[in-house]
């Protein structure tokens, strides 16, 4: 079985800026909760509108498996100079 390509830059961007962000939410115990909520939300929205998400199954929890994990390796390079 042939692996799917890979996400676009502005997807796993968006992902990391989602994880970054629900972390954030998680995590605090003041601050400006609504903003964070919200952009939980127009994050949620761009993700799961971007056609590159719904041509993997949309709202399929293996479309949203997959950018998550590829999102994370995503980083991992980044962090080791390999962007």
């Amino acid at each position: 079985m042939a692996s799917p390509p890979p996400f676009p830059q502005d997807l796993l961007q968006a992902q990391l800026e989602w994880t970054r962000t629900y972390e954030e939410l998680a995590g605090s115990r003041s601050g400006n909760l609504t903003a964070l909520r919200r952009r939980l939300l127009r994050l949620s929205r761009t993700i799961a509108g971007h056609p590159d998400v719904q041509a993997r199954g949309g709202r399929a929890p293996v479309a949203w498996g997959e950018l998550r994990r590829a999102a994370r390796a995503h980083a991992q390079r980044g962090e080791a100079g390999m962007s």
